[in-house]
């Protein structure tokens, strides 16, 4: 191996009148900008093809002589002015936006959202991400540019990124990690004045470990990055922390929680960013609460850890993707001491203290659980889709004793898609026709989907027809590179030509290959399956991608099994499965597919959004009633496969047969049916129309712009709101409310519930029961609680369910016995229950349900 005694950075030699070519190719934006797009392509198709759509790398190895004849061809040149001046109205845009509209008093000169995450999925030329956690950080961003909110991005920059995935002989999973080329992507290095790299420093064990950062233009969005592959770390397993998303020891991986989480707070300092508004995107950031805790007592010495705590927490979310527990990120206690026990003493707390934040019982023995982490420096948390919020509900009801399951101070923002990225050029330029540019502006709009109903059904159907041709022709293609590449014989490299029909019924099934998404579920009949795809009048074809974890061996036996029985004379034709799936594989499935096909057990699901992606495209979908699907689906929009059950783990192999056998006969005697049942001009009239009534319910809702204002409006807004009353000017107002919080907490265990009366055990349907408590509050008054009654019907165990609440009101006292009084109003017969119930009460409370506060009679 040589070293250089020099290094030189070559850059593109662009004529002048191409020059802003360059500043096009670093912005994102090209990557949901369909015209941007074409004028990279019309520079050179075949090269915009071999690098993997990156304009950065294209305008690096595109020749003189091209470029040369492009800045003299006066049509190019009229239609980069054009794409140049709509670039700079979007840039430029700064009181036409949403957020600009809606909020003209909000702040927006710089950003004040912070949003951290493990992974983003912008473009397929910046492999950033591994699956459904990046795609969806990535089209946050977007939608977040599109919107005009003020945020900035925060993650890491992986010098291997994911892995690409290959194929053995057997059809067995391999991994390869090319190395990403910065100096060729759409990322800048962020330099100081004197111009040197601005490095950030996180503590490790004996030293420091040092990261650069990097910048990524999306639209009008900064996404910083981290690396950690330079010189100032001497320890070649410090340099190498960046290589890979997802992999490495638990060693490595809590090392790259910390760079993210302390060296994410440092890079915005860095740069001069001052968010009072942290997003949490899964609990792998959830270090950064801590870091800012550590900053304001470090800058404010008379702050203790509770006002530090108190203060800090109100501006941070935590959104939790995870509806397992086996899925949460964990780690043990010695690695929090190898890495932590200099932070502890710098927040004023022991070891217990500090390992309780994100202390998790596992029945036996102990972890620190990132989520818990997050959870408890956090003012609100969600889950990402309305079933995903109850059973988030449910896994964490631990941290919240007595508190009834639906109360858990645990929302839900349901997942979207980022419309623009994801609906092919051809569906685009169609709803133009019809829609304008409002789908492109608001489409979260349904008074501008509703108008889906205006475009002719022929229309709209050789639309689809013709991305599901481009599907088969890319699909055959990728087919045959695969098979050349694991040394297939000839004969079978050849026959890639003939697999699959561009006019018949095809259905995609692309995701992450963990065991639970039941990928091969379609395959518990084969004979079955085989009448169905082989059927001589309506057949049927198979399109299947995904990658499994290289360490998950199940999910690799999964893809290999695909991959065997696409090789079988009797499938061959009919199913196919692409590899490598990537952004781009997506895209071509999502836009050509007929029917998209998803079957996890419910409700192992947390969301999911490749189906989302359909739907914009003509698309229709087929799934079990889990994650955003069990909120989307009426029999007007698509199928779904059974009906919603949950079994437990001894009962799986009892629900992939009866689930199995509901897919086949929903496929035979619904789907199948339906795709083949013609008019006279050979139109399938029912079936566009399921296609618009998906179109025209769905596509206004199950977007990124719809997820993002909820986001701002329910979340964003008021955690600014909070922290910005607890810090400023001051910090006075935290300090006093953390000295109340810390009164309550040392008071609470005096409260007590001493005797409840109510008027009557029988009424009419009108009528109202008086109820009177008596609670002794101790050390603490009226005003710093909330007394309730909650009432419901009762199971048939006595337990009050689907409870409502009154507040009661207080009528006088005895010493510390305050006696309360309320009334409720029964709208229907049957047993019902009442009780009551205290809470703690202050106007900065972000929730009134906290840890360990509530008093039941």
């Amino acid at each position: 191996m040589v070293r250089p005694v020099a290094t030189v950075t070559v850059v593109p030699n662009l004529p002048p009148s191409l020059e802003r070519l360059r500043e096009l190719a670093y912005n994102l934006r090209w990557s949901w900008d369909h015209e941007m797009i074409a004028i990279f392509r019309r520079l050179d198709r075949n090269l915009w093809e071999q690098t993997s759509h990156n304009p950065v790398l294209m305008l690096g190895l595109i020749s003189q002589d091209q470029l040369a004849a492009a800045a003299k061809d006066e049509a190019f040149l009229a239609n980069l002015d054009r794409v140049c001046e709509a670039h700079d109205r979007y840039m430029e845009n700064t009181t036409g936006t949403w957020y600009a509209k809606n909020f003209p008093d909000a702040p927006r000169d710089q950003p004040y959202i912070a949003y951290f995450s493990m992974e983003f999925g912008l473009t397929e030329a910046l492999r950033n991400y591994s699956g459904g956690l990046g795609i969806l950080s990535g089209d946050h961003l977007k939608s977040a540019s599109d919107l005009g909110v003020p945020l900035v991005g925060i993650g890491l920059l992986y010098q291997e990124g994911y892995f690409s995935q290959y194929l053995n002989n057997d059809g067995f999973q391999q991994e390869a990690y090319p190395i990403n080329d910065y100096a060729n992507l759409p990322v800048t290095l962020m330099r100081g004045e004197d111009g040197d790299p601005l490095l950030v420093q996180v503590p490790l064990p004996g030293r420091y470990l040092y990261a650069q950062i990097w910048q990524v233009q999306v639209g009008r969005v900064p996404l910083l990055l981290l690396d950690t592959n330079i010189p100032q770390n001497t320890l070649p397993e410090d340099r190498d922390l960046t290589d890979r998303l997802y992999g490495g020891d638990r060693r490595q991986r809590i090392r790259q929680e910390v760079l993210m989480g302390i060296g994410g707070i440092q890079a915005l300092r860095l740069l001069g960013y001052k968010p009072t508004v942290f997003h949490m995107n899964e609990g792998h950031s959830a270090f950064m609460g801590l870091e800012r805790i550590r900053l304001l007592m470090s800058e404010n010495p008379q702050l203790t850890f509770t006002q530090a705590w108190e203060i800090c927490r109100a501006g941070n979310i935590f959104t939790t993707h995870t509806p397992v527990p086996a899925g949460l990120e964990r780690f043990g206690f010695d690695l929090m001491d190898e890495h932590f026990a200099q932070m502890w003493p710098e927040l004023d707390l022991d070891r217990d203290q500090f390992l309780d934040l994100g202390r998790e019982n596992m029945g036996g023995y102990e972890l620190f659980s990132m989520a818990v982490l997050a959870l408890n420096l956090s003012s609100a948390a969600n889950g990402v889709a309305e079933l995903h919020g109850k059973v988030s509900r449910h896994l964490w009801q631990w941290m919240y004793p007595n508190l009834p399951v639906d109360e858990i101070p645990i929302g839900h923002v349901t997942n979207g898609i980022h419309a623009e990225t994801w609906t092919s050029r051809e569906m685009g330029q169609l709803y133009d026709r019809y829609f304008g540019p409002a789908w492109r502006e608001d489409p979260t709009n349904p008074n501008v989907w509703h108008d889906i109903e205006k475009i002719p059904d022929a229309e709209l159907w050789r639309t689809h027809e013709r991305r599901r041709e481009r599907l088969v022709t890319a699909a055959r293609e990728h087919l045959r590179r695969s098979l050349i590449s694991r040394g297939a014989p000839q004969s079978e490299i050849e026959s890639a030509e003939e697999v699959l029909n561009p006019e018949i019924l095809t259905i995609g099934f692309a995701r992450r290959f963990a065991t639970y998404k039941r990928a091969t579920l379609i395959f518990s009949d084969k004979e079955r399956l085989y009448k169905l795809l082989n059927n001589p009048d309506r057949p049927v074809q198979l399109l299947f991608a995904g990658k499994a974890h290289p360490h998950d061996i199940p999910g690799k036996e999964l893809i290999r099994e695909i991959v065997s029985i696409a090789r079988t004379s009797e499938f061959r034709n009919r199913i196919v499965f692409l590899v490598n799936y990537d952004m781009a594989v997506a895209r071509l499935l999502v836009q050509g597919v007929d029917v998209w096909l998803n079957n996890p057990r419910r409700p192992e699901e947390a969301s999911g959004t490749s189906g989302m992606k359909a739907i914009y495209n003509g698309g229709l979908n087929a799934s079990t009633l889990d994650g955003w699907w069990a909120e989307a689906y009426d029999p007007s929009v698509g199928w779904e496969i059974g009906n919603g059950e949950e079994y437990p783990p001894d009962q799986y192999p009892l629900q992939n047969k009866i689930e199995a056998d509901a897919l086949y006969t929903m496929l035979e005697r619904d789907v199948v049916p339906l795709f083949y049942e013609r008019s006279r001009d050979n139109l399938p009239r029912e079936w566009i129309r399921k296609v618009k009534n998906s179109v025209g319910k769905l596509a206004p809702f199950f977007n990124t712009n719809r997820m993002v204002q909820e986001y701002t409006s329910q979340y964003y807004l008021p955690a600014y709101t909070r922290y910005d009353h607890l810090a400023t000017p001051d910090m006075s107002r935290g300090i006093r409310f953390a000295e109340w919080r810390q009164r309550i907490d040392k008071a609470w265990n005096k409260v007590a519930i001493t005797n409840v009366e109510t008027s009557s055990n029988s009424l009419k349907i009108g009528g109202e029961q008086e109820v009177h408590a008596w609670i002794d509050l101790g050390d603490l008054t009226p005003e710093d609680v909330t007394v309730q009654l909650y009432y419901g019907t009762l199971t048939t165990h006595g337990d009050i369910t689907n409870g409502e609440t009154v507040d009661m009101t207080p009528l006088g006292s005895k010493g510390t016995v305050y006696e309360f009084a309320g009334k409720i109003g029964y709208r229907s017969t049957g047993q019902h229950g009442v009780s009551v119930r205290v809470l703690p009460c202050h106007e900065d409370l972000p929730t009134p349900f906290q840890r360990g506060l509530i008093r039941w009679a």
